[in-house]
């Protein structure tokens, strides 16, 4: 799936969360509520990995672990759009810079040739 596939599936459940929102508090979630929803996320992913490495106890497994996953990619995906950011080239652009620099910290280590 591609990152427009998933950025419009994430819209979607966004705007049922919208939706879910007004009825029952009427009013929707702001961007810092959504950023603390995926901070808790992201402990709950902590938990699952360590449960998956061993170190911890945690009910739901593999399931729950690649559930968790999803849950922070979603976050993500609706960050970037509440923010107005263009993940894809973002990341292009970051992925290019961390290329750069960690290639030229290994270059002088390896020494000349």
């Amino acid at each position: 799936m591609e990152l427009g596939e998933l950025k419009s599936q994430a819209l979607r459940i966004h705007d049922l969360y919208d939706e879910l929102n007004r009825h029952e508090r009427g009013r929707v979630w702001t961007r810092d509520e959504f950023m603390l929803g995926f901070v808790g996320d992201v402990g709950d992913l902590a938990k699952l990995v360590m449960a998956e490495e061993g170190v911890r106890e945690m009910p739901g497994g593999r399931v729950a672990l690649e559930h968790e996953l999803a849950d922070c990619l979603w976050s993500v995906l609706i960050l970037a759009h509440r923010y107005d950011v263009d993940l894809e080239a973002a990341f292009r652009r970051t992925m290019a810079e961390l290329d750069g620099s960690i290639s030229a910290r290994l270059a002088e280590r390896r020494g000349p040739k």
